[in-house]
């Protein structure tokens, strides 16, 4: 039988236009659309007379992100998990009081042969398998808790709960100083000041304050957004907190 020959292929023309298929590219598929770009958030900055002084635009990639419930919900369990004692214990066999010695004869007595008055069958006998002192931390990825803490903190925003006041002094370290100052803003319930840098004036007059605390922008996590009614942040801890969580600075 003769040999079939082998097909050329067809030489494109110069004036012909290239397939839909390979203009997409291998896959097939067309080329993504242009993002368009998000609005900026913007946030009132009121004086501590509770007066606004200007409008101040957030950076939309980390106080406009969309919620995601889950990843917040991950981190605030890391942050718990590391805070549990672990100092729950148990007493075994070994270490329950009591004497070690064989209170019966192992045959003749018509009772069932015992060993000691220690074993988990026994009342005030030790516990199997029971809860020993452990550490609950465990880590979690540096960009998944950047990632929610953005997402905590837009949430926040969207809620009305974000306040940014242009100033948190307090020259000396009176509760009353700082509990006046948090009455003429408005703020009632927990809230948690945070600051770059504080000053250990401030720290002073709030730790005696029930439900107030004051976090450095540094050591802010997506719990301390969340557990909380009124978030209170400074211009500067809000310009450091969109430099450390900036998705750009993360890669």
């Amino acid at each position: 039988m003769a040999e079939k020959k082998a097909r050329k292929p067809k030489a494109e023309s110069a004036g012909e236009p290239a397939s839909p298929r390979r203009a997409r590219g291998a896959a097939g598929e067309p080329p993504p659309p242009a993002e368009k770009a998000k609005p900026s958030p913007t946030v009132t900055v009121v004086n501590p007379a509770n007066q606004p002084v200007r409008e101040l635009e957030l950076a939309s990639d980390v106080f406009g992100t969309r919620p995601n419930t889950h990843l917040v919900y991950e981190a605030v369990k890391q942050y718990r998990a590391g805070a549990r004692r672990g100092t729950h214990m148990t007493k075994n066999r070994a270490l329950v009081s009591g004497s070690g010695k064989k209170p019966w004869r192992q045959k003749g007595t018509g009772r069932a042969r015992a060993g000691e008055t220690r074993t988990p069958l026994w009342r005030h006998g030790g516990t199997v398998f029971g809860p020993q002192p452990r550490d609950y931390a465990y880590a979690m990825p540096k960009k998944a808790r950047a990632a929610a803490l953005r997402a905590a903190l837009s949430q926040r925003l969207r809620e009305g709960a974000l306040k940014v006041v242009e100033g948190l002094a307090v020259e000396q370290p009176k509760t009353k100083v700082l509990k006046g100052l948090l009455f003429r803003l408005g703020i009632v319930g927990k809230a948690v000041l945070v600051e770059h840098e504080p000053a250990d004036a401030l720290v002073l007059s709030g730790r005696n304050l029930p439900g107030v605390r004051v976090v450095a922008d540094s050591h802010l996590t997506a719990y301390d957004v969340m557990d909380c009614k009124h978030l209170v942040l400074t211009p500067e801890a809000l310009g450091k907190l969109a430099e450390r969580l900036a998705p750009r600075a993360q890669e």
